[in-house]
């Protein structure tokens, strides 16, 4: 018994050792609306760079370093969204000595301003986005997914039940009931949002109301909280290594990943790309390293092979995007090798990048 105390006292020390070097500042320039989390973690340049690279290009849609204002875009309406957005605060989490989690807290303006709640995850590692995912073994991810079903279902089940116990149900209470009973509750891991605890790990599925209905909504979104002995039996490798302390590393998949290499052996380019949905698409961003400027890729990737198209512009005449450049490439280890073709004039150029 003694033994084990000092090893989970060991275990303590030494996440917060690793914990206390990482500081998180605000993103200049700050404002009420601009307050954005920048990492700093001076024993691991690397990693601090592609924390900071990943949140600023998927949440802001800026390059680091590529001057002006970061929060111009965003705040702007200028952003692939079109919405305006709007970041109130950030928070760092407690978490095991191996991960940072960060909430941002923050309001987006589309057809209805509303607040949003985000969690971004990081492997203190790598400096890589923890994709929910990779967490657990491919044989039992349909069997979390049907773990956090349930737990929506017996959340909104019980909250029906205790409106349908009501004497004199008002109108109101029959239009809540109306809410709950079509609510959707199929989320699978690829559709809600997380973050780490000490001991556990905590899933946000979208509410049951949409905007115009949320007034009626009291059950809100549904956080549903699993200790780590709970899933234990269903974590990956990866997963098991990353919760425990331990500084070895399983390979994981390219979602949310940044890659850095060359077009044509000679233009130096890197690429971020988003996640992987379930029906194998994805989207990613990549830059030219001397410009800065950044360029769309939309595609699949299916059986360790990437069939990318990168857009030039929208024929209002055709409705339709007229490509720049078809991608094929195939994912070789931590590398991913292929061609980038110019889409008139058919030139093949060779394409070569290895995650960073």
């Amino acid at each position: 018994m003694k033994r084990i105390t000092v090893f989970f006292l060991l275990l303590s020390c030494l996440s917060f050792s690793q914990q206390k070097n990482v500081k998180i500042s605000d993103l200049q320039p700050k404002s009420e609306d601009t307050v954005f989390p920048v990492v700093s973690y001076p024993q691991n340049p690397l990693v601090e760079n592609k924390i900071n690279t990943f949140l600023q290009v998927s949440e802001l849609e800026y390059i680091p370093d590529s001057g002006g204002n970061p929060f111009k875009k965003v705040s702007t309406a200028s952003n692939s969204y079109t919405s305006y957005v709007y970041f109130y605060s950030w928070k760092k989490l407690e978490t095991p000595q191996n991960i940072l989690s960060i909430n941002i807290e923050g309001e987006a303006s589309g057809a209805y301003p509303e607040e949003f709640s985000d969690w971004k995850n990081f492997d203190l590692r790598t400096g890589n986005y923890i994709n929910a995912e990779d967490l657990f073994q491919a044989s039992s991810v349909k069997t979390v997914n049907c773990l956090i079903q349930k737990r929506i279902k017996k959340r909104v089940d019980d909250f029906l039940t205790e409106l349908k116990s009501e004497k004199n149900i008002s109108e109101e209470v029959q239009e809540q009931i109306g809410l709950y009973e079509s609510c959707f509750m199929d989320y699978t891991l690829n559709d809600v949002k997380y973050f780490f605890a000490k001991d556990k790990i905590t899933f946000i599925a979208g509410r049951c109301s949409n905007h115009a209905m949320r007034a009626l909504d009291d059950l809100g979104s549904h956080e549903l909280e699993f200790t780590y002995k709970e899933l234990e039996k269903y974590w990956s490798p990866y997963a098991k290594k990353l919760i425990s302390g331990s500084e070895k590393v399983d390979g994981t998949s390219p979602a949310n990943k940044l890659f850095k290499g060359k077009i044509d052996g000679k233009y130096p380019i890197t690429v971020l790309f988003n996640g992987i949905n379930e029906d194998n698409s994805f989207s990613a961003t990549y830059w030219y390293d001397k410009n800065k400027q950044p360029i769309n890729w939309r595609g699949k990737f299916a059986h360790d092979h990437f069939s990318i198209t990168e857009d030039d512009y929208h024929s209002e005449e055709l409705k339709q995007w007229i490509p720049r450049a078809l991608i094929e490439a195939d994912l070789k280890g931590n590398k991913i090798i292929g061609t980038w073709q110019d889409y008139k004039t058919k030139k093949y150029l060779n394409l070569e990048l290895e995650e960073l």
